[in-house]
């Protein structure tokens, strides 16, 4: 039963803190909609039996049974995570190209994304979350993520801006730029 509460409390921990940054950032919608997918018995009962408090429980599933059930069933129903952007390369009839290709995410995605990362950065860190956390995070592992190169050079791009400014600097671009469509030149 601990684990249960426990888990409970920690996705809808998760899911206020992005939907108070969607909400700065004006993606209302997207704030109130945001993981919902995660209540659902295929990713609930897996979280509740791998939590854990320190990090995902779809690690843990991926280190017990090598890939995680959970995981495969929520990058296919949220459009904030680059996974979803995945698609077949048909274009090409040469071997050499790669059959999966990442699709640049429309940036409305993008900046929940980052609200994403920053949420579960606030999460898992807890007390240790400083605003470089979600950049750190990017740089380990994430560099030979199959993302589409303009998708990783803006995630990128925000999570420095983020590190280096603060959030209510960072959020206030993120709004301007991602969701606004006001671009500056960079």
């Amino acid at each position: 039963m601990g684990n249960f509460l426990n888990h409970l409390r920690t996705v809808a921990r998760h899911r206020k803190l992005v939907r108070q940054g969607c909400f700065r950032i004006g993606l209302y919608r997207q704030g109130l909609l945001h993981d919902l997918s995660k209540y659902s018995p295929e990713e609930f009962l897996v979280g509740v039996k791998y939590f854990q408090g320190t990090r995902s429980p779809n690690n843990a599933e991926r280190e017990d049974i090598g890939y995680s059930s959970a995981w495969l069933h929520h990058k296919g129903r949220n459009k904030h995570h680059y996974e979803y952007w995945i698609d077949y390369n048909t274009r090409s009839e040469d071997p050499s190209e790669p059959i999966l290709v990442p699709v640049e995410m429309p940036d409305r995605y993008l900046a929940e994304m980052i609200m994403d990362r920053i949420a579960a950065s606030k999460v898992y860190k807890g007390k240790d979350y400083t605003d470089a956390c979600p950049l750190e995070y990017l740089q380990v592992g994430m560099e030979r993520a199959p993302m589409h190169p303009e998708t990783l050079r803006k995630l990128r791009h925000y999570l420095e801006l983020l590190a280096e400014r603060g959030e209510e600097e960072a959020f206030r671009v993120i709004r301007a730029e991602l969701v606004k469509g006001k671009s500056r030149k960079r």
